[in-house]
């Protein structure tokens, strides 16, 4: 078997092609695209692989066809013309300021300008993008290719400011608009970003763009679908399964858990995370590859700022309008961490047009409510994960004072600004403790008006729990025993342990638990 090298972090087609990368052949997609239309926009989330398809099609466009041999391409297309190529990233810059934005594209404007000229009368940069587009053409004798690499960097990076926000926004809506106004100069136009800004947005001049976020012909234009992991990596998982001290079928489904899952339209196939999966199987190693190369906290605020109920997460149902625009005044949080990558599609109600969403696997599961942890209790990131740890041996042992206590602290100096919705405040963090222990003890969680009741077991012991908020820790296990909550355990060998605890808004804390065995 000869050893791949994937191309982790690599995202120039030219220099996979040349240098000898593991490619999954997309390129047959990339031809109906090219010839069925002229102007698209791709939604996915970060480290997807839309750097690399806009690296593919300016290959493509650059008419080298030595690139492509091999793969689909080669033999789709006959006449490989070069077309003039207007590539703008804007994916290395940090976008804390105006002035920032600014610089990028006076830098991309300065490039394309040495090339194909400049008029003094042009000042704007919409207005110099314009003449830059119009003298390429006629320069060449070919029209122009644009393409953007993440067009919504800086409004993203604005969220939570909206007057940055504001000024990024009127300055994209007239650079991009350039593409309208110059339409019969451009051959074929593509911006690809994590996030879609509808409204009052960038986009409402752009009404050509063809959105294929959702379509289903193109939901594995970036990303690997179980087809291609199989047809690709066969001997690959075998090696995999055998560093892991698992079975192949083992090795295939727990892939499938931690990095499959991504549906990005209903009724469509479930794509795998490529950069998690790579990193699999370069390191033969399970780990959370995509989620420690980004910190979501634009996120986490988000869901703070609009007092968020964390436990809708799971099981959120929303429209296809909802998910396919962020309205940057919208106090709904969702469609942002929906095309971040954090939720994807779980199911579809067709006859009232419903989306059910979910998290996609077990890596971006456990990676977001740990990365949670210390933005609704009191504990740090380093700390958040041996506490977590610390829980669960707990709960293992049927240590339940030391839980409890333990659980004390995370409620301890409870911010002010999260006291006047304190009730929710307290669900969220007994959402995101038992969630995090629900991965390694078997845990079912429910609440109503103001109350939540809990199961926990583990193979010793089984925990009935149910919290009051301002009642008192008699009425909640009295609640167990008179509701029966206990019963379907009576008959179970292992050790039962019956909790009512009650949460005092004066105290901002668990104010008293008590136990039944």
């Amino acid at each position: 078997m000869e050893n791949k090298i994937y191309p982790i972090g690599i995202q120039n087609f030219e220099k996979i092609r040349k240098d000898g990368y593991f490619y999954i052949d997309k390129t047959a997609l990339i031809y109906q695209l090219v010839k069925t239309g002229s102007y698209y926009f791709l939604s996915r989330p970060r480290r997807f692989g839309k750097s690399l398809l806009l690296s593919t099609l300016e290959a493509y466009f650059q008419g080298k066809k030595e690139l492509f041999d091999g793969l689909a391409m080669e033999k789709l297309e006959k006449d490989w013309i070069k077309y003039p190529i207007l590539h703008l990233d804007l994916n290395a810059e940090k976008y804390t300021a105006p002035e920032a934005l600014d610089q990028v594209l006076e830098s991309a404007l300065r490039g394309w300008e040495a090339l194909y000229g400049a008029q003094d009368y042009e000042r704007t940069f919409a207005s110099r993008f314009q003449g830059i587009i119009q003298r390429a053409c006629d320069k060449t004798g070919q029209r122009v290719v644009v393409l953007v690499d993440e067009y919504d960097k800086p409004m993203l990076q604005a969220i939570g400011n909206d007057e940055l926000q504001k000024s990024y926004r009127e300055t994209l809506k007239a650079f991009y608009g350039a593409l309208k106004s110059k339409d019969g100069c451009i051959k074929f136009g593509m911006l690809t970003g994590v996030t879609k800004f509808g409204k009052v947005s960038v986009f409402s001049d752009l009404n050509n763009l063809d959105d294929i976020s959702m379509r289903n012909q193109y939901i594995d234009i970036c990303g690997i679908n179980e087809q291609e992991l199989h047809d690709n990596l066969e001997d690959e998982l075998h090696s995999l399964a055998s560093a892991q001290g698992m079975t192949y079928d083992e090795i295939c489904a727990k892939l499938q858990e931690y990095y499959d899952g991504y549906h990005f339209t209903h009724n469509s196939i479930g794509m795998y995370n490529p950069f998690s999966l790579l990193n699999t199987f370069k390191y033969n190693e399970f780990g959370s590859y995509w989620f420690e190369t980004g910190t979501p906290t634009y996120l986490v605020e988000l869901l703070k700022k609009h007092h968020y109920d964390l436990r809708r997460m799971a099981h959120e149902e929303t429209t296809a309008t909802v998910l396919n625009s962020i309205d940057s005044t919208s106090d709904n949080p969702i469609p942002v961490i929906y095309q971040s990558g954090y939720l994807t599609i779980k199911g579809y109600d067709q006859r009232f047009g419903i989306y059910r969403l979910g998290f996609p696997n077990r890596e971006v599961e456990e990676g977001f409510i740990n990365f949670l942890l210390p933005f609704y209790a009191n504990t740090n990131a380093v700390e958040s994960q041996f506490e977590i740890q610390k829980f669960v041996r707990e709960v293992e042992s049927g240590d339940y004072d030391s839980f409890f206590r333990r659980l004390q602290s995370f409620f301890a100096d409870t911010p002010y600004e999260l006291v006047r919705d304190l009730e929710l405040h307290y669900q969220n963090v007994l959402f995101i403790v038992f969630k995090l222990v629900g991965f390694y003890v078997k845990a079912e969680y429910h609440t109503s008006a103001g109350r939540i009741d809990l199961l926990l077991q583990t193979d010793k012991f089984i925990y009935v729990m149910e919290f009051k908020l301002d009642g008192t820790a008699e009425e909640a296990l009295l609640q167990i025993n008179e509701k029966h909550y206990a019963q379907p355990f009576e008959n179970d060998d292992r050790k039962l342990f019956k909790i009512g605890v009650n949460f005092s808004a004066e105290m901002r804390n668990i104010e008293k638990w008590i136990v039944e065995k």
